[in-house]
């Protein structure tokens, strides 16, 4: 079982960047594939990006493709999420996900993922 807990949310200006972070739990931390999803108000929880357990292989939504890398460090137990080029339409709480999977496997998918983390806020103002 894993426990996952992010940081790194807040307010900023279209254009700007901030990095999240997903600190986790547990020592077989390299032995999850992990995902970032995120849901604005009145909206299904949408996939962001997702990374293999060994960080080999990477996914990105096209919506943040070219603006948002997703990375991890198995001996610190943390992904992140690098945003740049924020919209006001990236506005939205930010949550990580992790799923018991060695290998290249990536998950797009919210019913894939079997823990998740209680969320961080982005607001991208205009």
């Amino acid at each position: 079982q894993v426990q996952l807990v992010e940081s790194g949310g807040g307010l900023v200006q279209a254009g700007g960047s901030l990095r999240l972070s997903c600190a986790a739990s547990g020592r077989t931390f390299s032995s999850y594939l992990m995902g970032w999803f995120r849901q604005a108000p009145g909206k299904e929880r949408e996939f962001v990006a997702a990374l293999s357990s060994s960080g080999g292989r990477t996914l990105h939504a096209d919506s943040v493709k070219d603006r948002f890398t997703i990375s991890r460090d198995n001996t610190k137990n943390t992904v992140w999420l690098q945003m740049n080029s924020l919209k006001p339409e990236d506005t939205a709480v930010y949550s990580c996900a992790a799923k018991n999977m060695r290998g290249p496997s990536v998950a797009v998918t919210k019913y894939a993922y079997d823990y998740w983390g209680q969320g961080t806020q982005v607001t991208v103002s205009s």
